[in-house]
Parts: structure tokens; sequence; C-alpha cells
């Protein structure tokens, strides 16, 4: 008995007129008696009565209805898991974030899901706070992980999911911390480095506007010697002596960098997505996978 047949017995029934469940079905009424006698013929009963007003189910045919509507749900509830795995094996995912993010904590996450999800492509940019969420706004990407508040454009139609707390630390050149014992550890004060040239982030970037607020609120102007976009030339330029920067703790190894003890440099990191589109099933395997593990990094 195949699926086509019970779903013309299931219009039928809810009909109760052949010519209405015809033109529903998009078949001929000949047609669709023709599936109707051959059907009875093989459960071995009338299912259908006619009258005057149409056809209604005999107690046979109301007892087959039960069934075939079960079986009908359960073949469309298959039809939709399959539907869903293959969206986890062949969908992609596009996410935003900015140079913490796509440095550090995006790459086990797309490590993961790679291993548990091959056939799964992945599209990621980097960008500031303002831009990721823009884009997410705009449909350009799925997800994106942002600094909060969020700054400029309206984004009241992100969903913002709080994602992990991060904090920024000072590094200093490799020989200014031999000379002062240690390799990392310790704190400052903006007083004790007012007169340091610094290599930042640049100029309107979120990172770049927490420092410049709590250098600001201590009474300090940054010496800024040079700005740059990326964690990695930040730390470089450091270790080549130019100045002394600022960095996530999550670009660091366990015990590097110096705590601000004016006040812990600390910003919100959340996760952004349209508050009226659910996500596609690889999207919200990869917002799970992303949430575990990058809350897993906290103890560090």
């Amino acid at each position: 008995m195949e699926l086509t047949t019970l779903r013309q017995f299931i219009a039928i029934a809810h009909a109760r007129h052949m010519t209405r469940a015809s033109r529903h079905l998009g078949i001929t009424q000949p047609a669709l008696s023709a599936m109707l006698r051959k059907l009875e013929a093989e459960v071995g009963a009338e299912l259908l009565a006619r009258t005057s007003r149409g056809v209604e189910t005999t107690e046979a045919g109301r007892a087959f209805l039960i069934h075939a509507e079960d079986a009908v749900r359960r073949a469309d509830a298959a039809v939709a898991a399959v539907r869903q795995v293959m969206g986890l094996e062949r969908g992609s995912i596009r996410i935003g974030g900015g140079a913490t993010a796509t440095s550090y904590l995006l790459p086990r996450v797309v490590s993961a899901m790679r291993r548990a999800h091959p056939g799964l492509r992945f599209y990621v940019r980097e960008a500031g706070s303002s831009a990721v969420a823009a884009a997410v706004s705009s449909g350009e990407l799925d997800l994106g992980i942002v600094t909060l508040p969020l700054k400029g454009t309206d984004t009241s139609d992100l969903l913002r999911i709080p994602l992990v707390e991060d904090e920024l630390r000072l590094i200093r050149p490799p020989e200014r911390s031999t000379k002062s014992g240690r390799t990392g550890g310790g704190t400052f004060k903006w007083s004790e480095i007012a007169h340091e040239p610094i290599v930042a982030f640049e100029a309107g970037t979120a990172v770049r506007d927490l420092l410049d607020g709590a250098a600001a609120t201590a009474g300090v102007a940054l010496k800024v010697v040079m700005e740059l976009r990326s964690i990695e030339s930040i730390k470089q330029m450091v270790a080549a002596g130019i100045g002394v920067g600022f960095v996530s703790r999550f670009a660091l190894k366990p015990g590097e960098g110096v705590v601000c003890r004016d006040g812990k440099l600390s910003r919100s990191l959340a996760i952004v997505r349209p508050c009226g589109r659910a996500p596609s099933p690889a999207v919200a395997e990869f917002e799970r996978v992303l949430l575990q593990l990058s809350r897993a990094s906290v103890s560090r």
C-alpha cells in the first residue's frame, strides 16, 4: 500500500465528497474512484459509503482512517528528520567576528563541527562588531560574535545570546619582562604606563574604545605609536620592542599578561542572530558547540 493512496483516502474522508477531493488533489474523479475500489479490495472492506450529499466513512473506514493518518504523520516526520540530517551534512555556515573570535574562539568550534559533520562548509569574515552586526541583520551572515553593547546602526532585530566574558591584558617586550623578573602575570596601574609607547588596535574598534575609555577615566591619554587589526601582529610588534600592547586573554597562555589593578579591562562577548528567522540545523548546532566550548574556556 503506497503513501499516495493513503493521502488520497484521507482527502476523500475529510472532504466527504469525491468531486471536491479530486479538485483538491488535482486528479480526475474516475482516477480517484478507481483508487478507492482498489484500496477497498486490498483491505477487504467497504471504507466509504455514498450518500445524497457525497460520501461518509463506514465503521471500517473510520478505523482505517485513524491508522492511515498515523502512517502519513510518521512518514512526514521521517522525511523531516532526514532533511535535518542533510542540513547538517551538506549545509553551510556564515560567521563573522572580531580578531579574538576568529583567531582564538572559532578554530576549535569549526574543527569540532568538521569532525562530526565533514560535509559542512564554512565562511568566516573578520570585522568589527558594528560591521558584523550589520551583516547579520542584512542576512549576509548567519550569526556573529560581537562585543556588547553594540553601537552605530539599529540592531533591534538581532537576538543577543551571552557567550563569554573576556579580559584585555597588558603585554610587554621580552627584555622588559626579563628585567622585571617574570615572563607574565602581575598588575599595572594606568599611571605607570602613561608615557609608554602603545601598540594598539585600530581606533573605533570595540577593544580600542574600551582601552581609551579606561585610560581616560584614570586621567591618562594613551601614547599610541602604532595601530593594527591583527592580534598576532600586535604580539609580534611588542616582541620586537616597539612598545607595550593589550590583547585578549584568549590570545595568551595561562599566567601570561598583566592585569590592570585600576579595574579589570573586561568586555562581554555575545552571539547575535536574527530574531524572526529560525536558524538552519547546521547553524543551530554550530551555535550549541560554540557556547559549549567557549564557556569551557572561562576556567583559564
